[in-house]
């Protein structure tokens, strides 16, 4: 698990402990204040209180990181919306983390997330057609049965059940499968390497890699799709754009689609069951009624936030932001989920309301760099939801929410396993 955490906290920490080394620090003496890891922790469901009192404090704050690295917070809600959005003042290249030989598959994790324009738009205009609603469409049938096929294999059991193995994991991989194209044989294969590569309990060279294989592994398939190109993502790219796009690189794009929306999609499938079964009122809303599921699904991308922070931004310039002087060479981090407890966005954002008008939250990003499967996402909550619900409405929990296990430290936040009784 951790696509996000396991490739973006792995390359960073190696530019962070390259740049430790040069100054002749003992890194042993030096660890990483705990107060710069606050924007990756919480208590329970919620970002720590830090956080909240430092955005009240100030949008924009300067974390006590060592060695000459200059590292800024950004958690206003304004302020986020500012630095995301301004793609001239601020890069994502990712030859900033590591320098310009960051080319190999090991170094460099690629995606969109890690390029500026025109790089990124010509890559971004590539997907977009294929994460429309109107080709999305096509994918209605296939997660419904990919849900019901999840929920018979739990009905099934005799026990307690894990929702994250055997909900929140299978649904939003098999789902990437229908979305890329990847053959029905294959399916088995293409699970085992994308829960690999998330794999952080085998160390962050297991994770690379996994990240290694499974992009040999795509790099066939497109190989396959490119002689006989199916109705998913890669034929229709292969179709449309022919030799334009290169074997690797489309490759790389589809790896990217993992990564985006594997994670992230079953940390919101595990936690937003588990902000259910906390709330009995509003599991029964979401049993009942049909209109509630969409504003409920919008409430609790605002609220669960998974994505903690924004991929870093790198300034250009020297630039202001909320008073603040940012040097060109600085590192800049948004806090998505400090951003979306802003009083911006509304009041009482400390609690789930799911008959709260949707916010212009900013669970999927903003600007050019805005998740590109956001609507797929959303149809897969929807979806997955209430059907959960409605198949099991005697489900409860099988431990206290005391003795579940969230992650400590992660730009992905989670739970580890979600048992519970069915019956």
């Amino acid at each position: 698990m951790g696509s996000l955490r396991s490739r973006v906290t792995a390359w960073f920490a190696r530019w962070y402990l390259a740049r430790a080394r040069k100054k002749g620090f003992d890194l042993g003496k030096m660890p990483i204040p705990d107060s710069a890891l606050m924007p990756l922790k919480r208590t329970g469901l919620d970002p720590v209180p830090d956080l909240g009192q430092m955005r009240a404090d100030a949008p924009v704050n300067k974390l006590p990181i060592p060695f000459g690295i200059n590292l800024w917070l950004v958690s206003g809600y304004e302020e986020a919306k500012a630095v995301l959005s301004n793609t001239k003042a601020f890069s994502n290249d990712f030859a900033h983390l590591m320098g310009t030989g960051a080319t190999s598959v090991q170094q460099n994790p690629g995606g969109l997330g890690f390029a500026d324009p025109p790089v990124h738009t010509r890559l971004r205009k590539l997907l977009t057609p294929e994460f429309t609603m109107r080709r999305l469409a096509r994918l209605t049938p296939g997660i419904k049965r990919i849900i019901e096929g999840c929920l018979d294999t739990m009905d099934q059991a005799a026990g307690p059940v894990d929702l994250v193995a055997e909900f929140a994991l299978p649904i939003p991989s098999l789902v990437i499968c229908e979305l890329l194209g990847v053959p029905y044989d294959d399916r088995d294969d293409f699970q085992r390497l994308a829960m690999a590569r998330f794999d952080l309990f085998g160390g962050a060279d297991a994770s690379l890699g996994a990240i290694s294989e499974s992009l040999e592994y795509l790099l066939g398939v497109v190989r396959q799709q490119r002689e006989n190109p199916g109705d998913g993502l890669l034929g229709m790219i292969i179709r449309e754009h022919g030799d334009e796009v290169e074997d690797m690189e489309l490759a790389g794009l589809a790896d990217g689609v993992l990564t985006g929306g594997f994670e992230t999609t079953a940390s919101m499938l595990a936690l937003g069951a588990l902000v259910l079964l906390q709330d009995e009122d509003t599991f029964k809303l979401i049993h009942d009624d049909d209109d509630a599921v969409s504003g409920f699904v919008e409430e609790i991308l605002r609220y669960l936030t998974v994505v903690q922070v924004a991929f870093p931004r790198f300034a250009r310039d020297d630039i202001e932001v909320a008073g603040e002087r940012i040097a060109k060479g600085d590192v800049v981090i948004v806090s998505l989920s400090g951003a979306n407890r802003d009083g911006a966005l509304g009041t009482d954002l400390e609690k789930v309301d799911p008959a709260r008008t949707p916010t212009s939250h900013l669970a999927f990003g903003y600007g050019v760099h805005r998740c590109i499967g956001a609507e797929l996402a959303r149809m897969e909550l929807r979806a997955a939801y209430p059907a959960l619900v409605r198949r099991f409405p005697k489900m409860r929990l099988a431990k206290s929410a005391d003795e579940l296990e969230f992650r400590k430290v992660s730009i992905v936040y989670g739970v580890d396993s979600l048992p519970v009784l069915l019956k």
